[in-house]
């Protein structure tokens, strides 16, 4: 979708919102795949209400992206404008025991800056890509810990009630791979509170999470992490393994031969391409098990 209209582009820049007009997804998603649209980049969260008003009364639906770590986005021209947060300088700053972090951090790099100060709990989380907004809207874990356990506050914009909004950590439901946010929530910061850890001890942690990842992970392929959610008691990757559909492909996307809950972009892969292998290896699944697959993975239909 594009935005031609020259007073909207003037009313943007006075809520100082960046239009970068024609902007390809497929350049901002780890899987590299997806159409074309104008995005908004916001660089204050004040600002927030006002432009989601704008775009209501101007008919143009949008929606959030973070690191684009964990979607699929569908093909050609797509029908909404993309909003992205700005990442202030600096994008974390401690308190004690608290990080008050800005939701467009990259998690890497808080995670690192984090340990440095000798706070840790997160490890697990070292090598997961995106933005700490991504992981906490999808309370991302690994290796036995998820985000949630430390979130103490959270900072968003509620579209449901155009405003923006503080909750405590016990107002929010964290779940496996889940959270009580609603969907079209932008999550803003958030303070989390990590454990006193020695950063060697830290850093011990973080070599033997990456040494896992690099032995079990196509971390040179683009990919969108894991695509299914784990049933309970159960393990997607593994039952796709038993199925024999490691490096089973249509067209450029393709299960990976490391991993085969990560399918990877082999190539010039389109949705379509994705969409169909995810829809092959979910029924063979179900038909197999009688489990059926729960996506990981977001979806953006065109």
């Amino acid at each position: 979708m594009r935005i031609p209209d020259p007073r909207m582009v003037a009313k943007f820049m006075g809520m100082q919102v960046e239009l970068q007009p024609g902007t390809a997804l497929a350049d901002l998603t780890s899987l590299g795949i997806g159409g074309v649209t104008d995005m908004l980049r916001i660089k204050k969260h004040e600002c927030l209400p006002d432009l989601l008003n704008l775009l209501d009364a101007n008919h143009i639906p949008h929606k959030f992206l973070g690191g684009g770590s964990n979607l699929l986005v569908g093909d050609g021209e797509l029908p909404w404008v993309v909003l992205q947060l700005v990442r202030p300088e600096p994008d974390v700053v401690l308190d004690g025991n608290f990080a008050h972090v800005d939701a467009a951090a990259d998690l890497g790099r808080m995670i690192t800056f984090c340990a440095k100060n000798d706070l840790g709990g997160m490890e697990g989380l070292i090598g997961v890509p995106g933005t700490v907004g991504g992981a906490l809207r999808m309370n991302a874990g690994a290796y036995g810990m998820q985000i949630g356990s430390y979130v103490r506050e959270v900072k968003l914009y509620r579209a449901a009630g155009r405003k923006i909004e503080t909750l405590r950590g016990d107002q929010i439901s964290f779940e496996y791979r889940h959270t009580s946010f609603a969907p079209d929530d932008m999550m803003l910061a958030v303070i989390l509170e990590l454990p006193s850890i020695p950063f060697k001890e830290i850093l011990h942690g973080i070599r033997i999470c990456n040494e896992k990842r690099r032995s079990s992970q196509p971390l040179g392929q683009k990919s969108a992490g894991c695509i299914f959610k784990n049933p309970p008691g159960a393990s997607a990757g593994r039952m796709i393994d038993e199925l024999g559909l490691k490096g089973v492909s249509v067209g450029d996307a393709r299960v990976s031969d490391r991993h085969a809950n990560f399918f990877v972009n082999a190539g010039h892969a389109s949705a379509k391409d994705m969409l169909t292998l995810i829809a092959d290896v979910r029924e063979r699944v179900l038909k197999t098990y009688g489990v059926c697959l729960e996506n990981e993975v977001v979806v953006w239909n065109a």
